[in-house]
Order: C-alpha cells, then structure tokens, then sequence
C-alpha cells in the first residue's frame, strides 16, 4: 500500500488497533480474531520491511499466534516459543507494537523471546529444541504450588523436532503425565530443508497419509479435516495400525496426539485448542500444519521463505544490500574448504541445519557425497565427525560458534580424548550485531584452549583464512579449530591458494618499541588503526598477529615482553581465553618479576545487548580509539579535555 507519493504507508489495521494487550482478544468472535490475524500478518510484514529480521516463521504462525493468545490466560498461562525467532507477532499482540520498528536494534526489542522483556516472554530462547523441557519445568512448578503458573504451552518447529533434547523432553514429560500442551508447527523446513527420519515421518503426513487417532479431548474434530485430510484419514489409521513405530510415537512416548491440523484455519484452530483446554489430561501433542512466508508472495516464492531478511520493499520484496567492498569471509572459508578437497579425496565437511549459513551450500553442490547437513543436532554432528576421523577421512565441522557450545561435552570427549583430527571451522566468532548475546560468539576460544593437544587458531583477516583453511587440513594428528568473524573481510589482497602456517607460530606485523601489541584474530586491523593515531603523537607500538591461542608462540610472547615497556592483549572473545594463556606463560616465566606491565583487553563480563556491530564493540572497549586509550593510560600518559595528551 502506498500513500499515493509512492511511499509505503503503514497498514489500515482497525480491528488490530483495538488489541493492547491479549486479554483484549478474548472477546471477540471467531471471525473477528480470523481478522485480526489478517492485519497482524500486514502488520508484521511492514514492521520488518524497515527493521530487517526473520520473516517467514512469524508469518507462519499468524493465526496460531492469535488462537493461543484468544483460548489461553496468558501471561497467567505461559506460552514458551521455540527458538524465539517466529515470536514478532506474538510481541505485537503482547503490548509492544508501539516498539515492533525497534527490533534488533541499540535500545530496542529482542529478535527473540526474553524474559527480561516482558512478562508475556515466558522463557528466552534463541537456540532451538528448548521449549518442551522449559515447559515440563513450569509444568512440575505449578503442580508444586508455584505462583501464577497456570497451563504452559509450547510451540516447537518441525525442524527444532529433530534435535534430541526435543525427544528426551518429550520422553520425560510422557513419563511424568504433566498436563501439558505441545504445538508442533510443521511448515516441512527448518532454516534449511529439514533432515531426518522424523521430518521424514512428518513429510509423509503432510504430503497425504494423515492420521487421526483422537482421544476424549477431540471427538470430531476429524471433521474439521481440509478435504484431502479428511479422504485420507481412514488409509492413515490403517497405515499406523500396520506399523509398530511411525504415527504412533507420541502415543508411545506418552502424549495424546492430535491432528494433524491447519494451521491457518483459525475456526479450526480455535475448536481444538478450545476442547483440549476444557477436555485433556496428561501431556497433549497437536500437530499443525503451516507454511513459512504464509500470507506474502515473495516470501512463499523465495527458497528460504524469508527466513532472515534484510530492509526489503514491501510491494516488491526486494532487499536493500549494502555494496560489497571485499569477499564475506563465509564465503572464503566454502571456496577454500572447496580447493582443499579438490586436492584431497578425503576432506568432507558437516553442518547442523546450516549449510547457507556456513558456506556448505557451495561445498555441497561441488561435492554432494561428501557433504553432510545433520539437522539441529551438533552432539550429533561433532560426534558423527569423530568416527569418520577415527576412520581415516578428514572432517571438517562447520559450526557457528554459538552453536558449538551445544556439542561440548562431545567436543572434550569424543574428540579431544581421543585426539581425533575433527577440524571445527567456527563462523560467527565474536560479536554479531542485530542478533545480540543469544549468537555471539564470545566463549569457544576459552572453551577450547583449555583442552590438551588442541590447535586453536583466529584469523585476522581473510587471507588469514585461507591460510588456515589450509593448516587445519594439513594437521592429521591432533584435533583443530579456526575462528572468523560474520561479515566482509577488510579487503586485503588474497593468496591464490592457502599454504599451511607453521603450527603454534604468530607473526610481526608492525615493528616499534615501548609498548607490544598482540593481537588474537579479527581485532587486528583495529589495532593497526589505533597504531596509525598513536603515531601522530610520536608513539610507535609493535604490532603482533598471533594466529594460535594454542599452542601459544612462546618465543614471540617473550620476545615482546622483553623488547618492550607494556604488553597488551587483545581477542574477540570472554575472559579465560588467549590473554589468560598469555598471562599465564608470562607468570610461569617470572616476567612479572621484573616489573613488565600487562594488560588483557577481552569481552566485558556481562552479556552485550544486540546493536550495531561497532556499537557493540564500542561496549566491549575494542574498537580502534579504545585500543588507543588503553595504550596511552598503561603508559601513564595524562589525559588533557577527556583526551590523552
């Protein structure tokens, strides 16, 4: 809609506008909420036209969204989004529409649920397979006599399904008979086409072998069935009956099940929700069927349905992008990890569920056989990447650093003990931006240097990469990480092909005196900048590229403390990482004892608020002028107007 100069204007949203809070929907008729679901959707998608975000889950679970809010009490009765990131319709009918165009920005909403937010944010979330624990959890704190807890309700995605904390919740909550309610919003694709025998079991449902084997809770409601349900409900119950597993696994796990329904019917819905809110016991499980990117044409058309998008126009869909001024460094990963296995028929890569994210879409189309996407589910993906190194092949795990913390106990045990080859490549490193604390990656380098035998490298820029890309290939001995940033690299000029770095050996990148610099990944072209502005006030500092938190350059380390006045450390990442080792070389050296000043420059301790990416560094003490200020004042340099003199 525009407002006839050819801006888009805000949609007309009459029956919206009379919705504060949820309360407010609970009065309304069946055909009224169907018409507020319809200007929510609007609504939602001229919101995210101007703040960027995930799309195609929030418009997929408009009418469900509504139903929940119109049949349930909330907040009294918790509503638990899984993930978070299909919740911007829920924060619109929450009492936050007067801020839905702050999202993900400095100061504003949450791009996820968050409890500090609201008190209709039930439980945070922004990694995915959470909800049905969380809510087993309000479930046992209610019958306990817990305060203000009423029904708890979970909405979880079919490809969130395929992580095993799902099953082991849902084999729990079966076990316990919590009265509890689980949504499974099946729209068959996760961020990526789901994989896996249960989005397997679910495609088959969806594409016509639907069954419904309805307890008290929902006689009937098989004629609420769209058409072609309807005709195949009968050759569906055959087919369960047939098979010992299949369509009866929530039964057996527990659950009632119920459906499978349309999502998108809102009479339909709001007649199930409704019966088993009056009607159930024990543990529910209803089945809907939704599409991502439901209700707007270019999302339904696009491949990933919208799934994160940038500003875009709302009349066309077209996305604003920024000029590009040097490669993404996701994509100098996948085109070296490309040469690489061009070289050797032994390198395969692993993703969980990200393969656009991670560069593996390119390597798959290269090489399909020998690329491997494992759904949400990185215990597994690290684990299935350990046998194939114990088996002679050469892994690479794909794994934003974020993620990576779910797969640990699996990182230390299957691969460390074992010193097993698995090379981890860790997109997202550091700071993101628009996403916030729930995707920085600001604990992997403490959480993996601290394990024996492991090589743990950063790249300070994108020919750093692909030297490592290469390095991690050629170690066959011992497992190895790499760490790199989201975004473009700093345009430096790229080798033609990588060549493996000297294991455990940094570099000089700028030679002065007075005061060393040592810089661990993508921090480094700050600390050059900072160079350049303290040398206009006749301070020269060395500047020295790491590259390995392990093993550390220990010749390097004590060749600048012992050139220099003052040693500074800088990463992109929580303390107990690369400036504790540093630190700790340095005592065990008895460098202190002869009056060497240190400093470690590292993630402030507490969880940074999403903003822009230099914004955010700016909270972390890391960009250039900070780096700067920490030089000057470890140097007792006087300060003159807020300034250093």
């Amino acid at each position: 809609m525009t407002d006839g100069t050819g801006t888009v204007s805000a949609p007309r949203t009459p029956f919206l506008d009379r919705i504060a809070v949820p309360a407010d929907l609970r009065g309304l008729s069946n055909a009224d909420l169907a018409r507020v679901a319809e200007e929510l959707r609007a609504e939602t998608i001229s919101a995210v036209s101007v703040t960027g975000g995930h799309l195609g889950a929030g418009l997929g679970v408009v009418e469900l969204t509504v139903a929940i809010h119109a049949v349930f009490n909330t907040p009294t009765d918790k509503l638990i989004w899984d993930v978070g990131h299909q919740c911007y319709p829920h924060k619109i009918l929450t009492g936050r529409r007067d801020r839905i165009r702050t999202l993900r920005a400095g100061g504003g909403l949450s791009g996820f649920t968050k409890r500090a937010e609201s008190p209709y944010d039930a439980f945070g979330a922004a990694h995915s397979s959470t909800s049905i624990s969380a809510g087993l959890g309000y479930a046992v704190a209610r019958d306990l006599g817990a305060p203000d807890v009423g029904e708890v309700v979970c909405v979880i995605g079919d490809g969130a399904m395929s992580a095993g904390m799902a099953y082991e919740a849902l084999n729990n909550a079966g076990h316990m008979k919590e009265r509890l309610f689980v949504i499974l919003n099946d729209n068959e694709m996760s961020i990526a086409p789901p994989v896996g025998a249960m989005s397997s079991y679910l495609s088959r449902i969806y594409a016509g072998e639907p069954f419904q084997d309805l307890y008290a809770a929902a006689k009937g409601a098989v004629s609420l069935l769209p058409g072609p349900f309807r005709e195949g409900a009968k050759r569906a119950r055959d087919l369960v009956k047939a098979a010992t597993v299949g369509g009866r696994l929530f039964e057996d796990l527990g659950f009632s099940y119920i459906g499978p329904v349309d999502g998108h019917d809102m009479e339909q819905l709001l007649s199930i929700l409704r019966a088993v809110k009056a009607r159930a016991h024990g543990p529910v499980l209803i089945h809907a069927l939704t599409r991502k990117g439901k209700g707007y044409a270019p999302a339904e058309r696009a491949s990933d349905k919208y799934h994160g998008v940038g500003k875009f126009d709302v009349v066309t869909g077209a996305q604003a992008k920024a000029p590009s001024n040097a490669p993404a460094y996701t994509k100098v990963f996948a085109r070296s990890l490309i040469r690489e296995a061009e070289a050797d028929e032994r390198i395969v890569a692993v993703t969980a569920a990200m393969p656009d994210g991670t560069g593996l879409d390119l390597f798959a189309e290269r090489f399909p056989k020998r690329c491997f996407d494992v759904g949400i589910a990185e215990q597994h993906g690290v684990t299935f990447c350990a046998g194939m190194a114990a088996a002679g092949m050469k892994p690479f795990c794909a794994i934003y650093s974020t993620f990576l913390q779910r797969g640990y106990d699996q990182v230390v045990h299957d691969v460390a003990i074992q010193r097993l080859p698995v090379r981890f490549a860790i997109d997202r490193a550091g700071l993101v931006g628009a996403d916030g604390p729930t995707h920085a990656g600001a604990f992997d380098v403490a959480f993996l240097a601290n394990l024996p035998d492991f090589v743990v490298m950063a790249a300070a820029d994108e020919a750093e990469l692909v030297h490592m890309v290469a390095t991690a290939a050629a170690i066959d001995d011992r497992p190895s990480a790499f760490r790199f940033p989201r975004g473009e690299g700093v345009g430096v000029e790229m080798p033609e092909r990588g060549r493996p770095l000297e294991i455990g050996k940094g570099r000089v990148v700028l030679e002065g005196a007075g005061v060393a610099i040592l810089s661990f990944g993508a921090r480094l072209a700050e600390c050059l900048k900072a160079a350049e502005a303290l040398g206009a006030r006749g301070i020269r500092p060395t500047i020295a590229d790491a590259r390995f938190a392990k093993p550390l350059d220990r010749d390097l380390i004590l060749r600048l403390a012992a050139g220099h006045q003052a040693l500074i450390t800088i990463e992109e990442g929580a303390i107990g990482g690369f400036g504790s080792h540093v630190a700790q070389l340095l005592a065990e050296a008895g460098v202190f004892d002869r009056g060497l000043k240190f400093r470690s420059m590292v993630f402030p301790d507490t969880f940074i608020d999403q903003d822009s990416p230099a914004r955010m560094y700016a909270v972390a003490g890391m960009n250039a002028e900070q780096i700067e200020a920490k030089v000057l004042d470890v140097l007792d340099i006087a300060q003159i107007g807020g300034r250093r003199a």
